[in-house]
Order: C-alpha cells, then structure tokens, then sequence
C-alpha cells in the first residue's frame, strides 16, 4: 500500500524529515527516502533547509529542496544528513540552532556520519552514547570529551537519538528503525527492494585501517556461513577453530578483525536475531525458541534479549506479531 493510500484510509503514516545543509554529502542524503520511502508506504520522507533555499554539496552540484526548517516542528523522526568536515564548526550557526530548536521533544532524532558533531554542539548529545564515522573519533572526543563515543560500532541506539557510523551505516540504522517500528519482516523486505543486507555484522572495527594480510592468509567466513546453520546446536570456540582449521587464538584474531566481534558475541547476536524473527513469525514458546536457537535455557534467552533491547520475549512478541500480521 502506498503512502497516499494509506493516508486516504487514515492509517497512521510517520513523517521522516531530512535535514540538508551546506556541504551534504548527497549520497548519505538520499539514504532515509530510499529506506523508508521502501517501506510499503508507512513512511513520508520530506527534505529541508534551515532556510528553505538550495544546498550546496561537497560534490560539484547544488541540491533543491522541498521545504524550509518549518517542516521540522511536523516531524515524528528527523534525520541529520553529514557535512564535508571543512563544514564542521566549533560553534552551531544561529540558522542551524534555531532550525534544531523547532524540532518536537518527542521526535526522534537520527544522526549520519559528521552530524553528531552538528547534534554534540548543540548539547543534544550531553550524557549519552554515540558515534561517528572512525577516522574522526580522535576530533570528536578532544572536541566533546562529556560525551560517550564509541568509535567500534555501526550506530548507537539512545533512545530518542541514534547516531551512526560513516556513509553506508546510515542505511543500518534506518533499518533498525523500520525493524523497530514495525518488525524485522518488513525491514527484511525493505532491505531486500533495496539490495542491502538486512543487518550487518560487527561494527565499524572491520572497517578501521589494518596491515594488509598477507597473501593466502585464511578468512573465517565460510565458518561464519557453517555456524549460521547449526545455531540450535552447543558451538564453542574450539568447535569454530577446528571448522577453519586454526588454532584458538589464530581464529580469534582472524575472526575479530574481519567481523569487528569476538566468535562468542556474534554468536549471541545472530542467535537473537533467530530468536526474534521466530516471535514474530511463530507461536513457538520462549523455551522452545531457545532451544532452536541455541540458548541453553528461556530464561537465559529473556535475559539476553532484555541486554541487547530492553524488553523481554513476550512483550516483543505481543509488539511484533501482531504488526507482522
């Protein structure tokens, strides 16, 4: 069903806008109206200016826009498109701020790459997590040092406010906004229209400068491939080591460089997301889905899942499943 569609029957449509501003990188701009404009028309992506006029770009072209900052204030979730770092400042500019200021206290509010500089110097960042593009961490932390960066991940999730890594992790976290909003099929879905995968493993360490391997060196992703089948099963390190025929620590390290998580975290991870898309897709009991998933126990399967999002199986499900129907 399309946006209007759904507007016309007087379904609840969320509205999506993106703010542009001087030294956008357009490919990052376009990320939230080609995500969530994939979403069966549960979105309304709308783009604006803190003055309504023409951006200019950090490629050789000026980009229009639909909107002044006004449209801000009508936002259920606004997004920050990156700026070229000769762009950043110190200092907000007064347009910026007032722009900002317009937004409601209940939007959420998403940074991508550089704009969690432009959300820490207007003090939307004070007493939180977040992150930005790696080869900027350095900056960030002698500019902010008040502020919990993580440079290792692919977007932090604080609640009202996420911000992510560089360029494409703007993609992983307007996924997980769809995936949050109305659960993993449709982000599934959206993610295959768009032909990007659907959740990324690890975090922006994969991604950090490292000594080129030497040539020939082994990779861990056939037993990343192998392990993915056989998630209900008791997997340990030694059983991971021997399917790549490496010694404990070679494939440690091997295994952390390439995904940017221990073997044992990326296990629990892909074992939540099986957990996840089987309370929604199943009417399976929560003792029954972890046994599939490789979760000794229900209860150690509610407490992980309350680590990693905040609520427990049954209320994810009663969230989740009924969205999915």
């Amino acid at each position: 069903m399309t946006h209007a569609e759904r507007v016309e029957r007087g379904e609840q449509v969320e509205r999506v806008v993106v703010l542009a501003l001087d030294g956008v990188y357009p490919f990052e701009l376009g990320i939230p109206s080609r995500i969530f404009g994939a979403a069966d028309g549960r979105y309304e992506v709308l783009t604006c200016s803190v003055d309504g006029r023409p951006v200019r770009s950090n490629a050789d072209f000026t980009i229009g826009v639909g909107h002044g900052p006004e449209i801000l204030a009508t936002a259920d979730t606004v997004v920050i498109a990156p700026v070229a770092p000769s762009h950043m400042t110190t200092d907000l500019p007064d347009e910026v701020a007032a722009a900002l200021a317009l937004i409601r206290p209940d939007a959420r509010i998403v940074s991508i790459c550089t704009a969690a500089f432009v959300l820490a110097a207007a003090g939307l960042l004070d007493g939180r997590r977040a992150t930005t593009h790696w080869q900027l961490a350095d900056r960030f932390r002698c500019r902010y040092p008040h502020i919990a960066l993580d440079p290792d991940v692919l977007f932090v999730d604080d609640g009202r406010i996420l911000t992510s890594a560089g360029a494409a992790s703007g993609v992983d976290v307007c996924l997980h906004l769809v995936r949050q909003d109305h659960g993993s099929e449709l982000a599934n879905t959206v993610a295959r229209r768009c032909v990007v995968p659907p959740f990324r493993d690890g975090g922006q360490a994969q991604y950090i400068d490292h000594p080129v391997p030497e040539q020939g060196a082994a990779s861990t992703a056939a037993t990343r491939a192998w392990a993915l089948e056989r998630l209900g099963d008791p997997l340990t390190l030694a059983d991971l080591a021997g399917h790549a025929r490496m010694s404990l620590r070679t494939f440690a390290r091997h295994f952390n460089e390439e995904v940017g998580l221990s073997p044992g975290r990326w296990l629990i991870q892909q074992r939540l997301s099986r957990a996840r898309h089987l309370l929604e897709a199943t009417d399976l009991s929560v003792d029954q889905i972890a046994g599939q998933v490789g979760f000794a126990t229900g209860a150690s399967l509610r407490q992980h899942l309350h680590a990693s999002i905040g609520v427990s199986p049954q209320a994810y499900r009663r969230t989740f499943q009924t969205a999915a129907r």
